[in-house]
């Protein structure tokens, strides 16, 4: 049976994509012992970058992962070839790329939405979330860089829950963990095990590789 294919996808952009995609990923191997591939469909490149950092850290054959690039148009082909050898691929997506976007979806298990608890981010999220509905593809909402005490957050949750989708109930906050982190190519529960950030990323991972394997 082949392995689940996890797109991350948000048509607005900014929201911390590739983060989740690299803390996700590694967290899914080292921690869940799972095989991970990471399918780069974003043309900046930043998670190829983060690799090379981590290959030089640790080493080519020492990074926990497989890791491919693809264009729009053969993602769809190139997730499900790593799936056929994987337990999850993680795919991060370009925004502002409505093509690229379906050609994942039409792919995968989960779409997983990332937004920060901002009203531009929401208003950004209903196209995301109709080419999701398009594609008969499930998807969740993750909270992204949500500040501690915010009265704004709950009002986003309560938002995103009208607009018809699954809200994740583990929340990533705003935490430097995390930037400092992928400049070295590593994660937070890399660098920080016993912090707050490592223990949030811990339970999103265990959150969505649990509803990936549905």
């Amino acid at each position: 049976m082949d392995g689940s294919i996890i797109t991350v996808v948000q048509q607005k952009g900014g929201v911390g994509k590739t983060m989740l995609t690299a803390h996700l990923s590694v967290c899914a191997a080292l921690e869940h012992g799972k095989s991970v591939a990471i399918l780069d469909v974003d043309p900046q490149g930043s998670l190829g970058e983060w690799l090379e950092k981590r290959e030089a850290l640790l080493g080519e054959d020492a990074t926990g992962l497989t890791f491919r690039t693809s264009s729009g148009w053969g993602s769809r082909r190139e997730a499900q070839s790593l799936a056929r050898d994987h337990d999850f691929v993680f795919i991060d997506t370009p925004p502002h790329a409505e093509l690229e976007a379906k050609q994942t979806f039409r792919s995968a298990t989960l779409a997983l939405i990332p937004v920060q608890p901002a009203h531009i981010d929401l208003w950004a999220t209903q196209p995301t979330l109709d080419m999701a509905a398009s594609q008969d593809t499930p998807s969740v909402f993750v909270l992204n860089r949500v500040p501690a005490r915010a009265r704004i957050t709950q009002e986003i949750v309560d938002a995103l829950a009208e607009l018809g989708g699954r809200v994740a109930k583990s929340r990533i906050g705003n935490r430097v963990a995390f930037a400092e982190s992928i400049g070295q190519g590593r994660t937070a529960f890399e660098t920080r095990p016993s912090s707050i950030a490592a223990t949030e990323i811990r339970a999103l991972t265990e959150e969505i590789l649990r509803l990936a394997s549905r």
